[in-house]
C-alpha cells in the first residue's frame, strides 16, 4: 500500500510541475501576442495617417516604364 501512495505522489509531483512549465509558457505566450497586437495596431494607424496624407505606397503605383 505504501509503494503506491509514493507512486501516486511522485505522479502528482510531476503533472503539477508540468503544469507549472504549461502555464509559463502560456504566460509568455500571451506577453507576445500582446506586443505583436500592438505592433499591427501601430502600423495599421501609420499606413492609414499615409493614405490621409496623399502619399502613394510605391507597390500601388504604376512602374516608370508603362
Amino acid at each position: 500500500m505504501d509503494d503506491r501512495i509514493e507512486a501516486a505522489e511522485v505522479q502528482i509531483a510531476h503533472l503539477v510541475r508540468s503544469v507549472e512549465d504549461l502555464s509559463e509558457v502560456v504566460a509568455r505566450q500571451a506577453g507576445e501576442i500582446s506586443q505583436l497586437r500592438r505592433r499591427v495596431e501601430m502600423l495599421l494607424e501609420r499606413e492609414a495617417e499615409r493614405e490621409a496624407d496623399g502619399v502613394a505606397v510605391l507597390a500601388d503605383q504604376r512602374p516608370p516604364h508603362y
